[in-house]
């Protein structure tokens, strides 16, 4: 979906009828002021704003509507994941105090904001522990210095780092690790808390870690549980999981889940048929709990870039990898798509453009044909910047060929960086690069390709006064429903149109607070605005288009 701009035009007789209304409804106590100028001009406005407002054109409002049709903004997905395991990107110490961690992570919300990313994908589950208050895991030692330690606030990290992020413009993506239950095998280390030691029986040990069984029932209501808490308890865009299902096979070791085969798999079913649809049951019905529960939220997985090789399938990409989604982690990401269980893909294309194994080139046209009308998005591998044996990483100008080659390519929008620390502490030399040269302007995250509920309609607002520019003030409070105000201000009708480089563009987080007057935070004296809102789906409202007529005078003046 784009933006689709249009006007109303408002007549004067009832825009002054308007004002008058909202005068006498917010300053009632105000008592009337002498004034030199001619026909003053009275605007309502809330305790705090000046108590009237004149027009230096005598008996002309100060700003009208304009009928006019706008062209759709553009839309594509620009995100970063911020990976919590290890201290990969954020916090930078387990131990650092709680009020430093919130500054290293607004530092890491303003630059990438500053470089036009509209979406981060946190890491909110690890290894069967929470960076958020749950009845089901421990507090991450990650967040904290050691499991199940709270830190040392009152307030729950996660809803303010949502808060955080969305005031920035950002959508905001729970990471969740399903299957991971440690990252090693130092029980001593776990909280007593940790599933580990309350129900060593859903556990698999496997490269010196546990995993959760994939095949128990009782392993998938617990984590449905588990997804369906965060769902309900916070304000989220999208539940996401990465590319780990069944552990990637280590040569010499068995995932030894035989006793639950023989217990639940279908007569004449392989282990590995079984495997697959044990992560089948779980991704359908992670798909259904969302839509229940909260339809505007995404459901989406980040695979490994190669479904299967073509030596495998003639339907795989020619590729020649060891390890596959659907042989080795028994993730049938093709199925999932087929069955519409997803809302976006995003496969890890982490290899160079034209890498002999397993190009980007190869991978990005792969996923492109074989998207099932899902939407799709591309991971690329920015920490490979100057980092890997592949020469090609050498090349500041490697990740910018691959995002063009993105571009030029059908059925995909938008890619994410793994991780947010390859281009914040190093690299931002690439980093700016990819401004330069792909995200200069801001723009809109998509819509995914799903059913979506029409947003209700918004009442014609006012303009008003604010601090030293403007704001729009409402007859009644902007309903829940909207999640942002798009608000566009230009020198010119001409550049409003055509989105030109003078035209500003503000994203503005609608809480609690910002529902009855929101300002526009850059007007910097450019006379046209345009002013839509987003809903809980991505769904733009047709966009209302006003003129300023004239300097406003107020009674300090």
């Amino acid at each position: 979906m784009k933006l689709n701009f249009y006007t109303k035009g408002i007549g004067l007789t009832m825009m002054v009828g308007c004002f008058l209304f909202f005068l006498f409804q917010s300053c009632k106590s105000s008592a009337p002021t002498s004034a030199t100028l001619t026909a003053p001009y009275v605007d309502g406005l809330e305790e705090g704003y000046p108590s009237r407002v004149y027009s230096n054109l005598p008996k002309t409002l100060y700003y009208r509507a304009i009928e006019m049709d706008m062209p759709q903004s553009l839309r594509e997905f620009r995100g970063v994941w911020i990976a919590t395991v290890a201290n990969i990107d954020w916090p930078s110490s387990p131990n650092d105090p709680y009020a430093k961690q919130k500054e290293d992570f607004i530092k890491l919300l303003d630059y990438y904001q500053s470089l036009n990313f509209n979406a981060v994908i946190v890491q909110i589950r690890t290894a069967g522990d929470a960076f958020y208050p749950s009845r089901y895991a421990p507090w991450s030692k990650y967040l904290t210095g050691k499991q199940g330690k709270r830190p040392d606030t009152l307030e729950d990290p996660l809803s303010w780092m949502i808060l955080e992020s969305k005031r920035r413009g950002f959508e905001f993506h729970a990471w969740l690790n399903p299957y991971r239950a440690t990252m090693n095998m130092e029980i001593s280390e776990l909280s007593p808390e940790h599933d580990v030691l309350n129900y060593p029986q859903w556990m698999v040990k496997y490269d010196n870690k546990y995993f959760y069984n994939p095949g128990l029932p009782e392993v998938k209501s617990h984590l449905l549980k588990i997804i369906e808490e965060v769902v309900k308890n916070y304000n989220i865009d999208a539940i996401h999981f990465d590319d780990y299902f069944y552990p990637y096979q280590v040569s010499g070791q068995v995932f030894d889940d035989e006793d639950a085969y023989r217990r639940y798999a279908k007569q004449g079913q392989s282990k590995a048929d079984w495997r697959r649809e044990n992560v089948d049951d779980l991704v359908f019905a992670i798909s259904q709990l969302i839509q229940s529960e909260k339809p505007w939220v995404q459901f989406g997985i980040s695979p490994f870039g190669v479904w299967r090789n073509i030596s495998q399938d003639p339907r795989g990409s020619n590729t020649q990898t060891a390890q596959t989604n659907y042989d080795h982690l028994y993730a049938d990401v093709l199925k999932w798509t087929e069955n519409k269980w997803l809302d976006y893909l995003i496969p890890q294309l982490y290899w160079s453009t034209d890498f002999e194994a397993a190009s980007y080139r190869e991978l990005l046209n792969w996923w492109s044909r074989n998207h099932n009308n899902t939407t799709i998005y591309i991971g690329n591998g920015a920490y490979k910047i100057r980092d890997n044996a592949d020469p090609a990483w050498n090349d500041p100008m490697e990740l910018i060929n691959q995002l063009s080659l993105s571009n030029m390519t059908p059925h995909v929008y938008g890619n994410t960086f793994f991780s947010a620390r390859s281009m914040f502490q190093k690299n931002q030399d690439v980093a700016q690069l990819i401004k330069n040269y792909h995200y200069e302007f801001p723009v809109l995250s998509p819509i995914p390709h799903r059913q979506t509920i029409p947003p209700p309609s918004i009442v014609d607002p006012i303009l008003i006064l604010h601090g030293e520019g403007y704001a729009f003030q409402f007859r009644e409070v902007v309903k829940p429903d909207y999640r942002y105000a798009l608000i566009y201000t230009a020198p010119t009708l001409n550049d409003l149109q055509r989105r030109a480089e003078e035209t500003n563009f503000q994203k503005i987080y609608l809480d609690d607070n910002d529902r009855f007057v929101v300002p526009i935070l850059s007007f910097e004296g450019k006379p046209y605005i345009a002013l839509s809102f987003i809903d809980r789906f991505g769904v733009e409202t047709k966009p209302l288009v006003y003129k300023i007529e004239g300097k406003l005078l107020t009674r300090t003046e």
